[in-house]
């Protein structure tokens, strides 16, 4: 797509890539650069370094965002280790990420009130996000709560704590909620800086957080980029989101700038002590032992290589990470080059959705053929013995096996679909009813399988000794999403809702052309028979908003 005149918003724009990505895009003129960091005084010395360079317009609108978008907006700008020492908002962040995704949700999320206030056109994804979430260590957190647990002293404060430390519920709330701000704000494209974890290398990585080799954090952040990348591919597929693409870089990256100075680690100095006095191996790491080191009053100081987020490289470290045949090393600038293509919308190879849209094994033409056989030799079953299954309820969703019952009790009452198309909604509440009640087999197979019927009156269901929807605490049994989700519904509304689909679906039979006129549709014509499967798949489809995009 065109660059000139959008609005970018570049995520992570404060660190070693997102700088190099602005650079890239600055020449191709975009409206504005939203630059995000994680504290205010990253995101505005990265606008400040902007402003000053002299590859970038000046006229190009530069504007600082900042806070931890994996947070709620009214927490984002504090530190990960005050927030879960802060029970009220610990709370609030468990709540919101073991809840459901409400539109109070979205908007609270720093990042969904992030994408909703600047409405961007293009999305640069550069945070590191599988190193965020996995460097909490669940590991650890999982011992220390045993160890409660075992002394009896567990507490909800220290459940909730574990809870805000595991990976995936963290993950999937961060792409649910970056999808459906992203929907509501029309972005154009999204495009992910990810990570291999490992920078390329294998299980066997020397480069390692522990004596563990690979250690388990390592394989950790590992794991959850490779889930965030599953779930980009499915965003991917997902009508209504913007195009995806993810460049993931598999060696070091480096560098940003080479100087003689104080050595930092995580922004701070690190302290120099010295030791004189000899400690007896058995008491030498005991927890006091550490108190005998003199600090000298210094901090320590070198030449470094400022590698980014990464840290900061002696000349040693930096030879031995980057030699040839370990994890060698590949330029911020090469890879902003490959997102400034990409976003254009010229191939670079790189794109890793794209990849595993192209190696991945969709539906053939086989078995399309296959299935028709497949149907009829069920259907043939069906009458042999004089049985109609409808549903089992092993597929799911409850919702599933809800509107193959309904569908299968208007078969019973209507001869096709223009029938339908013309019912009377209180007459066929009536009928449905009668007709269940006389029908024994069918009943006991709707609550057998944990389906309740709920009846004409809207006050009174049949149900069995399983229920597959039920009310959550605090829901009443009128809250409508219960039947829409999993209950037979006899009442006249929910018929008169079947009158507007049976309609809907013959409109796409008589209204789209017909293979006389090409391959456009994808419908074919007369078929206006009820077919309680057939019904279902254009309700997923269309009034769900579950069609495929891809084959």
């Amino acid at each position: 797509m065109d660059i000139q005149g959008r609005s970018v918003l570049i995520l992570g724009g404060s660190g070693l890539v997102g700088m190099a990505v602005a650079r890239a895009i600055a020449p191709h003129e975009p409206a504005r650069i939203i630059v995000s960091g994680l504290t205010r005084e990253e995101a505005q010395t990265a606008v400040s370094e902007l402003r000053s360079d002299r590859s970038v317009p000046a006229t190009i609108g530069i504007e600082a965002e900042w806070g931890d978008l994996f947070f709620p907006e009214s927490l984002r700008e504090r530190s990960r280790a005050s927030v879960l020492a802060d029970p009220q908002a610990r709370s609030q962040v468990v709540d919101d990420l073991y809840g459901e995704l409400s539109d109070e949700v979205v908007r609270g999320s720093a990042f969904g009130s992030l994408i909703l206030r600047r409405r961007p056109d293009i999305v640069i994804d550069c945070v590191n996000t599988a190193t965020a979430f996995a460097y909490q260590n669940v590991f650890e957190s999982a011992t220390r709560l045993r160890a409660k647990a075992a002394e009896g002293s567990l507490t909800v404060d220290d459940v909730e704590s574990h809870l805000a430390t595991l990976y995936l519920p963290q993950l999937i709330r961060h792409v649910q909620i970056a999808l459906e701000s992203m929907r509501r704000a029309e972005t154009k494209m999204y495009l992910k800086i990810g990570t291999a974890g490992t920078g390329g290398m294998g299980l066997n990585i020397p480069f390692t957080h522990s004596e563990e080799r690979p250690s388990r954090m390592l394989l950790a952040k590992s794991s959850v980029a490779g889930a965030h990348t599953l779930l980009l591919y499915l965003m991917a597929r997902t009508p209504g989101a913007p195009a995806v693409k993810e460049i993931k870089p598999t060696a070091a990256i480096s560098w940003k700038r080479i100087a003689f100075g104080e050595v930092r680690r995580k922004g701070r100095p690190i302290a120099c002590y010295d030791a004189h006095d000899p400690v007896v191996l058995h008491r030498a790491f005991a927890p006091d032992a550490g108190r005998d080191a003199q600090p000298t009053g210094e901090t320590l100081r070198g030449v470094y290589l400022d590698a980014g987020e990464n840290g900061n490289f002696s000349v040693g470290e930096f030879e031995t990470l980057t030699a040839l045949g370990l994890m060698e090393f590949i330029t911020p600038e090469e890879i902003a080059e490959n997102v400034v293509r990409e976003v254009l919308g010229y191939p670079t190879g790189r794109d890793v959705v794209g990849a595993l849209d192209s190696a991945t094994s969709g539906p053939t033409y086989r078995a399309g053929v296959l299935r028709e056989a497949a149907l009829e030799q069920m259907d043939n079953l069906e009458r042999e013995h004089g049985v109609e299954a409808v549903a089992y309820e092993m597929l799911g969703p409850p919702r599933l096996s809800k509107v193959l019952f309904e569908a299968a009790l208007l078969g019973k009452m209507f001869a096709d679909l223009r029938e339908v198309a013309a019912l009377d909604a209180d007459d066929t509440a009536c009928r449905a009813e009668k007709l269940l009640r006389d029908n024994g087999g069918l009943r006991v197979r709707i609550l057998s399988i944990g389906l309740p019927i709920l009846l004409p009156d809207g006050e009174h269901v049949l149900r069995g000794p399983d229920v597959k929807i039920a009310p959550i605490d605090g829901q009443s049994p009128t809250d409508p999403r219960l039947a829409d989700n999993g209950w037979v519904d006899l009442r006249a509304a929910n018929w008169r809702k079947w009158r507007e689909r049976a309609a809907g679906m013959l409109h796409e039979v008589d209204g789209l052309p017909g293979p006389e006129a090409g391959s456009r549709s994808d419908v074919v014509p007369g078929r206006i028979q009820i077919r309680p499967g057939r019904m279902a798949a254009w309700i997923f489809r269309h009034e769900d908003r579950g069609e495929r995009v891809k084959r």
